[in-house]
């Protein structure tokens, strides 16, 4: 069995979708995929699994047990994995490399989530107030909460709720100077968050990673390129709610709509 892990042999292969595996027992395991079986159940709150070891790391959340310890900054985990992935912060190691755009993660399902939002087109995800799709789960919930008016996040320094967890870091760092800021040396400006940092020094260094299939301009950040992507779609996503008229972006309809406003009587709103 352990010969395998340096052969490459996976002698067990799934019927339904081909995948093939070095164990029987991981076979057994991934049937149960195709099966809906879960047969490992929480005494607490009832959730179901198809892994034993699923479950006793599922309990850990209940217990509050984290029994895996990092000895570099003490840092502890729910599960050996965890603290795997943790440990490359340490190390600097990233063995997850995107074959598309060769960016580099310390985790797979780190590169997974890149796939999915950077690279993918599929969006499975569908918000029942208003049928919009998304990539990711985390993407969908997000969205719900502009229809639901929940916000979840609180300051615990002031009464101030946010929708999103940005937003609450954003508040924390500026208006009670808890947290990092990440500072660039050479112009000292500071962000909030690491990704923005990573995009204001490309802007510096003229490095544009996101390239436009359809043109192949260049630009610094996703959101940039996703904005000019949609000069080659013919999706008109936004609607003014008084004339009906469709918008590629949301800043064009926000612009519409004051003009639209005055002409049907509405210009008292703004």
């Amino acid at each position: 069995m352990h010969s395998r892990i340096h052969s490459g042999e996976k002698p067990y292969k799934c019927s339904d979708c081909g995948k093939c595996f070095r164990e029987n027992s991981k076979l057994t395991s991934h049937r149960r995929i195709h099966s809906g079986k879960k047969p490992f159940e929480c005494s607490v709150c009832g959730k179901r699994f198809t892994q034993a070891g699923n479950l006793t790391q599922h309990r850990r959340r209940h217990s509050g047990e984290k029994p895996y310890k990092c000895q570099l900054c003490h840092k502890t985990f729910s599960s050996s994995s965890k603290l795997t992935t943790h440990m490359r912060i340490h190390t600097g190691e990233k063995p997850y490399e995107c074959l598309l755009c060769n960016k580099r993660f310390r985790s797979s399902s780190g590169l997974y989530a890149h796939k999915q939002q950077v690279h993918g087109n599929r969006r499975q995800y569908y918000c029942p107030y208003c049928g919009k799709l998304f990539k990711t789960a985390a993407h969908l919930k997000c969205h719900a909460y502009v229809h639901t008016g929940a916000k979840p996040f609180s300051c615990r320094h002031c009464s101030e709720c946010f929708r999103w967890p940005e937003k609450l870091k954003s508040h924390l760092l500026k208006s009670h100077n808890e947290g990092t800021w990440f500072t660039y040396h050479i112009c000292q400006k500071k962000f909030s968050f690491k990704a923005k940092l990573k995009e204001h020094i490309r802007r510096h260094e003229g490095v544009k990673p996101y390239v436009c299939d359809e043109c192949q301009k260049c630009y610094c950040a996703a959101r940039e390129l996703k904005s000019h992507q949609l000069v080659h779609s013919d999706v008109k996503k936004f609607c003014c709610g008084l004339c009906c008229k469709d918008f590629k972006r949301p800043q064009d309809v926000k612009c519409h709509f004051r003009t639209c406003s005055v002409v049907h009587g509405f210009n008292d709103c703004f």
